[in-house]
């Protein structure tokens, strides 16, 4: 299993410097999250914590996860970034898949795109895409659309929501942009049983386990269940060495962990102090693991 450091409403200044301890400690990967604002008036419940509430204020920073991960792609060498998770039902797919593209050639296709819905109505109004309410259908569309055009080559697309001639956007990167699909419910796995993988908000062990055998089984209908396929949890009440080995048994791929957090280290704290964090989280966990397992 690999470990995933997730950076989630950190000081903008502070994201590039927590990468590179994250990579110099033998974290895996990056995670990145999607916020494009936040509205004073919520007309939609937060579907990822126990009373509704989101567990960030108008006051939390947030920047655009595919420009951060350009920027820690630029001051590192190996560790991955994926989004977690770009809402994709706020954004259309042509000048995001120029995007998309742009950032796996910087960082020499050291970029997953985690995507989901979006749990606003509001925020795909406001971004100026209107889905009819439709927007699983909508975006099971851009998906294709953004493979397509990352695909290389001239080519089009004739759709529901999406329509153009001939077009070719270059380069297209060397190798296929990994795509992980968010969400908890029953059309978020079937989609996610269609892709690269599936990636998790709050979850406890006793539902992430009934989620992974039911990915299990749509990837088989799917043919796919040979192939590679990420699970990437955010798994709330299994912590510590056997924490993550169960974790691993259930079929996680990559733990995404906030390291300072388990040291009582709050997010407004100096990056130095997180630093330490990220080495003493891989000192206790990351290396035991390693050393038992390769």
């Amino acid at each position: 299993m690999r470990f995933t450091c997730a950076l989630a409403m950190n000081p903008p200044e502070q994201l590039v410097p927590l990468a590179i301890a994250a990579e110099q400690n033998g974290f895996s990967s990056i995670a990145l999250p999607d916020s494009i604002f936040a509205p004073e008036k919520v007309n939609a419940v937060y579907p990822y914590t126990p009373d509704g509430k989101r567990v960030f204020t108008p006051e939390t920073p947030f920047v655009d996860p595919l420009i951060a991960a350009s920027a820690i792609g630029a001051a590192t060498t190996t560790i991955r970034c994926y989004s977690h998770v770009v809402k994709l039902g706020s954004r259309h797919p042509v000048p995001f898949a120029r995007q998309v593209g742009t950032v796996a050639n910087l960082t020499g296709n050291r970029f997953g795109l985690g995507l989901g819905i979006g749990w606003q109505q509001d925020e795909c109004r406001w971004c100026g895409i209107e889905s009819g309410g439709l927007k699983g259908k909508r975006t099971d569309e851009a998906i294709e659309v953004i493979q397509l055009l990352l695909g290389g080559g001239m080519v089009e697309h004739h759709g529901e929501y999406f329509d153009f001639e001939r077009i070719q956007m270059s380069p297209a990167p060397s190798e296929p942009v990994p795509v992980y699909v968010g969400g908890h419910t029953e059309p978020a796995l079937r989609r996610a049983a269609r892709h690269d993988g599936w990636t998790t908000a709050m979850i406890k062990m006793a539902e992430l386990r009934e989620i992974i055998a039911r990915l299990r089984e749509l990837r088989a209908e799917n043919g796919r269940e040979h192939e590679p396929f990420e699970i990437q949890a955010v798994c709330v009440d299994r912590f510590g060495l056997d924490g993550y080995r169960e974790q691993a048994e259930a079929g996680v791929t990559d733990a995404i962990t906030v390291p300072w957090l388990f040291y009582g280290v709050g997010f407004e704290a100096p990056v130095e102090e997180k630093q330490d964090c990220i080495k003493r989280f891989a000192e206790e966990y990351i290396a035991p693991l390693e050393a038992v397992h390769g």
